[in-house]
């Protein structure tokens, strides 16, 4: 069971930053070995499901987004769920999860899960405690059906310190690249830093399980936790590059066959 995460000196953290060179030559190779995994995936028919979790602002879109950004979003499927609606809040806890999981030749990615309800949902106070006991009792069973149905699952953690998500959350409010990740939900967790902790501490005591591990990163320095994430993923799936031909562009012949007409094309202006 892993422990429960703890702060880095600053000095260290500070020694670790990635410089941007670096970052990118790792990024390139790691995105050449996804492309290959998914290749596997869709060959083998294999389903995968990554569900990543973390206080907010703790660079879980960051990750996401290198992940997925240089492979198919036919196979590389990223879910975000919002806020349920009634209907779907009378419904089985899990029921509204079951549809996105993956098929196969899938991987399905969860940018929040199912542990909402550890999370948010109880720290808020959208559900009652009983609630939250049953469900912390019951997610390991859930997770073991999911990994006897052939599915791999595989959970990350990611932890920030206060004082960078502070400087994360209040880059947000004036650039208007970023103020939509800044919710309403964020301003009324932010001061709610203890009680989140305590809230992770019992969900990792609780579903920290032999078959569906928590993998726990610090990820103050979001470009080496994105760096060890998808480098931690490859090493979790057993996979093979495919033998393939190399492609070979055959020679075409342009306006031997067709002559294109002389259309007045309606062009974007060209601002830039």
């Amino acid at each position: 069971m892993s422990k429960t995460p703890k702060k880095k000196n600053k000095e260290t953290e500070a020694k670790e930053k990635l410089n941007n060179k670096d970052y990118e030559r790792e990024l390139a190779k790691l995105h050449g070995e996804l492309v290959k995994l998914q290749q596997w995936v869709v060959h083998k028919g294999l389903k995968v499901c990554v569900v990543f979790e973390g206080r907010d602002g703790a660079g879980k879109g960051g990750v996401i987004k290198a992940i997925t950004e240089r492979v198919s979003p036919r196979t590389f499927r990223v879910v975000a769920l919002p806020a349920p609606t009634e209907r779907e809040k009378s419904q089985m806890y899990v029921q509204r999860y079951l549809p996105h999981l993956p098929a196969a030749g899938e991987v399905v990615i969860f940018d929040r899960s199912w542990y909402n309800r550890a999370g948010v949902e109880r720290v808020m106070g959208f559900c009652p405690e009983a609630q939250v006991d049953r469900f912390l009792n019951l997610v390991p069973l859930f997770e073991k059906m999911m990994g006897e149905s052939g599915i791999i699952l595989l959970k990350y953690w990611l932890e920030v310190s206060p004082e960078e998500q502070t400087r994360r959350l209040t880059a947000r409010i004036d650039d208007p690249r970023k103020i939509w990740k800044l919710t309403p939900m964020d301003i009324k967790s932010y001061d709610r830093w203890d009680d989140y902790t305590k809230a992770r501490d019992e969900m990792l005591a609780k579903t920290d399980v032999p078959w569906a591990p928590w993998n726990v990163t610090y990820s103050n320095d979001k470009k080496r936790a994105r760096l060890n994430i998808i480098s931690h993923l490859l090493s979790s799936i057993e996979y093979k590059k495919l033998d393939t031909e190399k492609v070979k562009l055959p020679q075409r012949k342009v306006g031997k066959e067709y002559q294109e007409k002389n259309y007045s094309f309606k062009l974007i202006p060209e601002k830039f």
